[in-house]
């Protein structure tokens, strides 16, 4: 599976413009602030119709205007054209010309990972941060829990939006209603998250311990709720209904879960260097890769937004030689990286100048770089 083009209108600082992208490797070269991420930003935002960067979608036209679109052609896919726009604040999402009304048709058509700065949540951010990563690393390769997961999420959004009325005029019979439902919904997320977690920590200890020498890596999955059986969790609900009410909102449940990274029976996070939490957040991006194709078969495609530059030349060598195998994959770089040392004969580069992208020959090329 290949991206063959990306077609921008009006979105960011891009020029409104077609381009190839049909080679497995897209370097994309130039300084901070020219369009690199933007570019990374617009393939993303055909494979799942958001932006990595949290960015909201009003946001993501260019300056002054309301409206954009991006597009991508794909080789190796049951669909041939992706087509995502922004009009009147309003977005749309097209396959082949049919329009979808749900964002997960898109997991299949063009899986793709990407790694960033933003990834550094995953490892020191909030909780809420750390559960949309494994949920999403589940749904890319399990559609049945992302089906629960939005059935569990749109019981808890009726539940809270009841116990905001407060005691005085709550509808008990209505929680009454909803409470076995958000039970049966959170204990099948639980158990899948139970078992990914299990999964996920034996793909990514090797990875940790390969490139850091550090051993013993995990993830630790921690369930808001204490028990294992349908009775027992909605007694607890039961019980702690008058706290859920006194706040207004659903104080336990999946959207409460944790995850805690670990080193043997400790937590690993708050005694890890800077450097240490960016090669962990790295390492994650890289497991959940190959989570996807050990479940699916498949390969993903990668966007790596400078993802080399922070790390020390040693274990950038090491980094690279765990990558996980993919269809075709995106990197950026500032232009006094050797980035000409990790180019292929068939390496397509781009320089980013203002939102153009400008092809770049070998002949550009330093005799270091080439090397």
């Amino acid at each position: 599976m290949m991206i063959s083009s990306l077609r921008t209108v009006l979105f960011r600082n891009l020029a409104d413009t077609e381009l190839d992208t049909g080679g497995r490797d897209v370097f994309l070269v130039g300084e901070n602030g020219q369009g690199k991420t933007n570019f990374l930003e617009a393939l993303y935002f055909c494979c799942y119709a958001s932006s990595f960067r949290g960015i909201r979608d009003g946001e993501l036209p260019r300056t002054g205007e309301k409206d954009c679109s991006v597009s991508i052609k794909i080789t190796g896919s049951v669909y041939e054209r992706v087509l995502v726009k922004m009009e009147k604040g309003r977005k749309t999402i097209s396959l082949d010309g049919k329009k979808i009304d749900d964002r997960k048709e898109l997991l299949s058509v063009a899986p793709c990972i990407v790694f960033c700065h933003e990834d550094m949540e995953f490892v020191s951010g909030s909780p809420d941060r750390q559960r949309w990563f494994f949920d999403q690393s589940q749904s890319l390769y399990d559609p049945v829990y992302l089906e629960d997961l939005q059935r569990y999420r749109r019981v808890l959004k009726t539940r809270n939006s009841i116990l905001k009325a407060g005691p005085e005029t709550v509808d008990f019979a209505m929680l009454d209603a909803l409470d076995p439902q958000m039970v049966s919904y959170g204990l099948a997320l639980m158990e899948k998250r139970e078992e990914a977690a299990r999964q996920f920590s034996r793909t990514f200890a090797p990875l940790y311990e390969k490139v850091s020498g550090i051993s013993d890596m995990g993830v630790r999955y921690i369930p808001s709720w204490k028990g294992e059986k349908a009775e027992e969790i909605g007694a607890y609900l039961h019980r702690k209904r008058e706290g859920d009410l006194s706040l207004g909102v659903s104080l336990s449940g999946p959207h409460r879960d944790r995850y805690v990274f670990t080193q043997g029976k400790t937590e690993f996070t708050a005694k890890a260097s800077t450097g240490q939490r960016r090669l962990l957040a790295l390492l994650l991006r890289i497991a959940q890769a190959r989570r996807f194709s050990e479940n699916t078969g498949k390969n993903p495609i990668l966007l790596l937004d400078d993802v080399l530059l922070e790390l020390d030349p040693e274990k950038r060598r090491r980094l690279l030689t765990v990558l996980p195998g993919y269809d075709q994959a995106f990197y950026t770089f500032l232009p006094e990286e050797p980035y000409g040392r990790y180019r292929k004969p068939d390496t397509l580069i781009y320089r980013v100048e203002g939102g153009n992208l400008i092809p770049e020959t070998s002949a550009m090329f330093s005799p270091e770089e080439k090397t």
